[in-house]
């Protein structure tokens, strides 16, 4: 934020300085220059305002963005939560059966390798 608050002073300095140069070096009279500066002063008015309501426009339009992400976060998150419990709640039933069938399949290959042995 700092870096943009420099570039933005930077910004409105070095315009500064150069129109004032500029009006300086330019020959007119008087009351030229003084509506010369007159109309400078109330673009750069204009301009400074355009820039600070894009800043703020920019400001609001992060802040919903992060709001936006922060609830559809929390809500990816209670999906997940919701389909784990549900996989969990699919898998317990057979995780008797699945490990009952693993140790006949340990058993039928340990029966297996007996026999391979004996011959």
């Amino acid at each position: 934020m700092t870096n943009t608050k420099s570039l933005w002073l930077g910004i409105a300095i070095g315009g500064t300085v150069s129109a004032v140069i500029t009006l300086l070096s330019t020959p007119s009279s008087g009351r030229n220059l003084r509506e010369q500066m007159k109309d400078r002063g109330l673009e750069w008015k204009d301009m400074l305002l355009h820039l600070k309501q894009d800043g703020l426009r920019l400001k609001n339009q992060i802040k919903e963005t992060s709001q936006e992400g922060a609830a559809l976060m929390k809500e990816l998150t209670q999906d997940m939560k919701k389909s784990v419990t549900e996989w969990k709640a699919t898998v317990e039933p057979h995780q008797e059966n699945i490990h009952q069938y693993l140790e006949q399949i340990e058993s039928s290959l340990k029966d297996l390798e007996d026999k391979v042995k004996k011959h």
